[in-house]
């Protein structure tokens, strides 16, 4: 994504107009968070969820599926992570998780993706045992393997798991793009809460405006040739 003239071009001040230029799809993933079953159902089965379950089901799901269609047409590697144990009775859980009840056994219905967005044969699921994938799972070595420079980030909850990974991913020397309206949380002020703490750290987009940049590119580039 960046020459070493480039960098080196980066005034001491800063410049936080460089994270707004278009991702290569070459050179991009799509990284979809605890799309899950599990999450989909505590949704529906706790009072106190409805506005969660809600919120999947009317925008982060349908926007879920519009961006993974792009990055499959587009070239855009899709990864996904789900909670998901490495045993079947959770021993090897993080702490944290433990005491938050949080458990999705091996090889279980709940560490399932959501069947509309169910990963295809030759796509990459990551399983993690904490709320952080850059923390407890092997995925910078992954994207490293990929040859991937930016990542775009959906899933839940905006303010746990898909913050960790946006602020782990800028950290480790990623280009991130965090699309508010494919995230959800508990409440609409947690969600508005973490989108105002992450602009400091990463690029951010609506599904609209993402899929208008990525397409408009593939139509420059036709163009072009």
């Amino acid at each position: 994504m960046f020459t070493r003239e480039e960098i080196d071009a980066i005034p001491l001040a800063g410049d936080v107009r460089i994270r707004e230029r278009p991702v290569d799809p070459k050179s991009t993933a799509l990284l979809l968070i605890d799309l899950q079953n599990m999450e989909w159902q505590r949704g529906k089965r706790k009072p106190e969820g409805g506005y969660l379950y809600d919120r999947m089901e009317q925008h982060v799901v349908p926007n879920a599926k519009r961006l993974l269609t792009a990055a499959r047409e587009l070239g855009i590697e899709p990864i996904y992570t789900v909670i998901e144990s490495y045993t079947v009775d959770g021993r090897d859980r993080s702490v944290d998780h433990k005491i938050s009840g949080i458990f999705a056994a091996k090889g279980s219905w709940e560490a399932q993706m959501i069947p509309d967005l169910a990963p295809l044969e030759n796509e990459i699921v990551i399983p993690k045992t904490a709320s952080g994938i850059f923390n407890c799972t092997n995925i910078e070595y992954v994207l490293r393997n990929l040859m991937i420079e930016s990542v775009i980030a959906i899933g839940i909850v905006t303010d746990q798991c898909v913050e960790g990974a946006v602020r782990d991913g800028c950290d480790r020397g990623f280009f991130m793009t965090l699309v508010g309206d494919a995230c959800a949380t508990h409440t609409q002020e947690r969600h508005d809460a973490t989108l105002r703490a992450l602009k400091g750290y990463c690029r951010q987009r609506t599904t609209d405006q993402l899929l208008a940049e990525l397409y408009g590119q593939r139509r420059a580039a036709a163009l072009r040739a």
